[in-house]
């Protein structure tokens, strides 16, 4: 029996042009890959991606420039690697070939940086109207700030998304505090995905590419979402608040008798299943409490009296009644305890891939699940210039010989596996 060709993917038809590097731009040209988009991701030939280097931890605890750092393969499976100095006259006449055969290219220069090479939108779009340009930069392409640099660490605390984090003011350990992943980064990589395939959409419609311009800070202002919406309709700043929510009560971190527990009460039902659960009915009777609105209002009042009586028992013990009570509870995991959690098993979040110098390595699985197209998981984190011979031979039809000048130029590097 002939044996069924696997399904589809569903971006199959694409092929994506990577100019980017650190994190936003490689976490966009990853959702691309795992949906099945061909990527090229394109490296200085020497350095590669910076954050080839940012480690420990390296894989098989193998340095650069053979090695592979935990940081770089967390954005940069299912690519291909061309390494090429496309600030070589002949590196950006190469990059321009390929261009001419893609359908989307996303950098992450500063404002007006390719310009110079000719690779910049409004040159490209001149024999390539159809093309797909996604530009990312910390603060946009217009406005007063968009010549500076900007990091995921300095947007976190300009957007106001630091000002709504860490402990209240006036306690202990009461400094701002950043998100513990580069979020903004996260989340400006899956908003420009979204666009690239919005300006697909589009494209498909009218045959006309467009131009990107997606901000770090645009995105971290707009992800303030429910914070940003209480300023906008008081004029009142939201203010740290440690794990409490400012608009549901109880909503954070309880301590339990050996540990703590996340509770999350969404609506009035809620509360009176909690109180139930631990022995306080009393409470949902008493009119301080009787309503979301009035649990805010009174807060201070309330979470120590809920305090105390989660501190009578162990976290198990509050993780069963509560689970029998559909009252919304989780533990606080480390990341081993993560990977060991049943739920995540079950969802086979841990991933491996076949690499061809470093045997297996460990991934984190594309969180989409399709019922028709799945998400593929063909390539490892690529070693730098993994890729430069396949693309220039196969895609650009260049000899032996011609590759090997371009190494010798310094313009390509070949990996040598």
């Amino acid at each position: 029996m002939a044996q069924e060709s696997p399904p589809a993917a569903a971006l199959d038809h694409l092929i994506v042009l990577d100019l980017t590097r650190i994190l936003a731009g490689p976490w966009a040209s990853q959702v691309l890959a795992d949906l099945g988009a061909d990527v090229i991701k394109v490296e200085h030939p020497v350095n590669g991606d910076d954050t080839r280097s940012w480690g420990p931890p390296f894989v098989n605890d193998k340095l650069p420039p053979e090695g592979l750092s935990a940081y770089f393969c967390g954005a940069n499976r299912n690519k291909k690697s061309l390494a090429l100095d496309f600030a070589s006259e002949k590196g950006s006449a190469i990059l321009r070939q390929l261009i001419k055969q893609a359908d989307v290219v996303i950098e992450n220069y500063k404002v007006g940086g390719l310009q110079k090479y000719g690779l910049d939108y409004e040159s490209l779009k001149q024999e390539q109207p159809g093309l797909i340009y996604c530009s990312i930069t910390g603060f946009g392409q217009t406005g007063p700030y968009a010549h500076r640099a900007g990091y995921d660490f300095i947007i976190q605390a300009m957007s106001g998304l630091m000002s709504v984090t860490g402990q209240p003011p006036e306690t202990p350990g009461d400094e701002p505090m950043k998100i513990g992943v580069a979020l903004t980064d996260i989340m400006t990589g899956l908003y420009a995905s979204t666009a690239i395939l919005a300006a697909v959409a589009h494209r498909d419609k009218t045959g006309s590419g467009q131009h990107i311009d997606m901000s770090l800070m645009d995105v971290s202002v707009a992800a303030m979402a429910n914070q940003a919406m209480n300023y906008l309709v008081s004029g009142k700043s939201p203010t740290r608040m440690g794990n409490a929510h400012p608009n549901i009560v109880p909503y954070q971190v309880f301590p339990t008798a050996d540990g703590h527990l996340i509770i999350a009460v969404g609506n009035d039902r809620q509360f009176h299943s909690l109180v139930k659960v631990l022995d306080a009915e009393s409470l949902s009777k008493d009119k301080r409490y009787a309503t979301n609105k009035d649990r805010v209002a009174n807060r201070e009042q309330l979470i120590p009296v809920l305090t105390e009586l989660t501190k009578t028992q162990s976290t198990a013990h509050w993780a069963a009644e509560l689970d029998r009570a559909q009252v919304p509870y989780g533990p606080i995991n480390n990341t081993e305890a993560v990977f060991n959690d049943p739920q995540v098993i079950a969802r086979e979040l841990a991933i491996e891939l076949d690499h061809p110098v470093h045997g297996k390595v460990p991934g984190v699985a594309c969180p989409v699940r399709f019922s028709e197209t799945p998400a593929r998981y063909n390539t490892a984190p690529p070693s730098l210039g993994a890729d430069t011979l396949e693309i220039l031979q196969q895609r650009l039809n260049l000899s032996s010989d011609d590759c090997t000048a371009l190494v010798e130029a310094g313009v390509c590097n070949i990996a040598s596996e």
